[in-house]
């Protein structure tokens, strides 16, 4: 695979182009043939409008902030060129506000949207825009466009809306009513590799499985998943070491743990028998151990028993734990450590594509209702930011 040497350029050097320019763009990376699988053309009937040329309609809707079809109706009427860079005949009529929302309708039910998305996702790892290496992991509130209703009524079916809360970046609690977006992204390039949408109620760690083996058929296996202490679950330490031969960097969530396990302090770190933290002394990734040693050896504290209370050797104690008999508690690098610290910032890549997502592309003005469309509009916001920074990366590299 090729591997891409300068700096990559992200969605946001697009937005710096004109709105018609940003379409050139994004279209020009776009395959569209995939719509034909779906759609299969019919001898009978009237004939209907290349649903591709809709399709680049819709996307274009996102690009110039268009929120309703009534709106990118009239846009296509009065605005030629427009419709032109759509694919539409300029001397036609475009589809009407009700076609675009049968056609809408019928994306939402078939996988058009997500082999779609599937491919970008794969011709940005071919060109080295995607490395895979390092995968983070969260869920963004979307507010619903249904009407607001008390929380005992509403639908608990896992299709509608719903309430959430959680903590915002600030650590402040937020509600809503609507649904939560989680997307797993590649924390170098910060673009998606899989999405799944839930009502709001959903708890964030149910989906991180469906959301890696989605990213495993795309892109293999990652070297270190990266999410917030909401994810602390033992399952999702598991399956990351044992399915996909990765490391989980996640915070510990303690959920009122009124005593640490045996053997641990607070921060579940190795004690000796005096009950003095031990030294992390680094690992060895071939056996997968961590290495920690006596911390009166290592001058760190006085202990009063001084080191042959617990070993003989002038070495000190040396306490080894390996990885995969409990990867919750110990990791590589190890949690805490400058190298583990620098894994878990990148998690704010996946905020960022959040960010991206609603202030570029209207991902949070929903004029759709039901599970199945809101995930539908929010793949399309997602193809739009997909392409548009392939599409930036490939004019920079033709530029070099």
């Amino acid at each position: 695979m090729y591997i891409r040497q300068p700096s990559l350029f992200s969605f946001d050097e697009l937005m710096k182009f004109q709105p018609q320019t940003r379409l050139e763009k994004i279209f020009s990376t776009l395959d569209l043939s995939v719509i034909s699988k779906h759609f299969p053309s019919s001898s009978r009937g009237p004939k209907s409008y290349d649903r591709e040329s809709m399709l680049r309609a819709m996307i274009a809707a996102l690009v110039y902030g268009i929120p309703t079809c009534t709106k990118l109706v009239e846009r296509l009427k009065t605005d030629l060129r427009f419709k032109y860079d759509c694919g539409f005949s300029v001397l036609h009529d475009p589809p009407s506000e009700s076609t675009f929302c049968r056609f809408f309708s019928k994306l939402s039910q078939n996988e058009c949207l997500q082999e779609l998305f599937n491919g970008l996702v794969k011709k940005a790892m071919d060109i080295g825009l995607v490395s895979g290496k390092n995968l983070a992991i969260d869920s963004s509130e979307i507010d619903a466009y249904e009407k607001t209703v008390p929380k005992t009524k509403a639908p608990n079916d896992g299709k509608n809306a719903n309430w959430g809360a959680k903590k915002d970046s600030q650590g402040n609690q937020i509600t809503w009513f609507g649904y939560k977006l989680h997307a797993c992204v590649d924390a170098d390039s910060e673009l998606p590799i899989a999405i799944t949408v839930t009502p709001a109620n959903e708890h964030d760690s149910i989906q991180t499985v469906p959301l890696l083996e989605k990213s495993k058929i795309l892109i293999g296996n990652p070297e270190n998943v990266i999410m917030d202490s909401a994810y602390d679950q033992k399952y999702i330490y598991e399956h990351i070491f044992n399915e996909l031969n990765a490391q989980a960097i996640i915070p510990l969530n303690k959920r009122g743990e009124k005593i640490p396990p045996e053997g641990l302090d607070e921060n579940h770190h190795p004690v000796c028998s005096m009950g003095f933290p031990l030294i992390y002394w680094g690992c060895d990734k071939q056996k997968g151990e961590l290495k920690f040693r006596c911390p009166h050896v290592m001058g760190k504290i006085d202990c009063p028993m001084g080191s042959c209370w617990c070993s003989t050797s002038n070495y000190g104690l040396v306490v080894k734990k390996k990885v995969k008999d409990d990867p919750r508690n110990f990791c590589m690098p190890h949690r805490g450590t400058k190298n583990w610290q620098k894994l878990y910032n990148k998690r704010t890549s996946v905020e960022r594509f959040f960010g991206r997502l609603k202030d570029n592309l209207n991902a949070n003005n929903l004029k759709v209702r039901g599970i199945k469309k809101v995930t539908a509009h929010l793949l399309l916001c997602s193809i739009t930011l997909l392409a548009g920074t392939l599409a930036v990366n490939l004019v920079q590299e033709k530029a070099a």
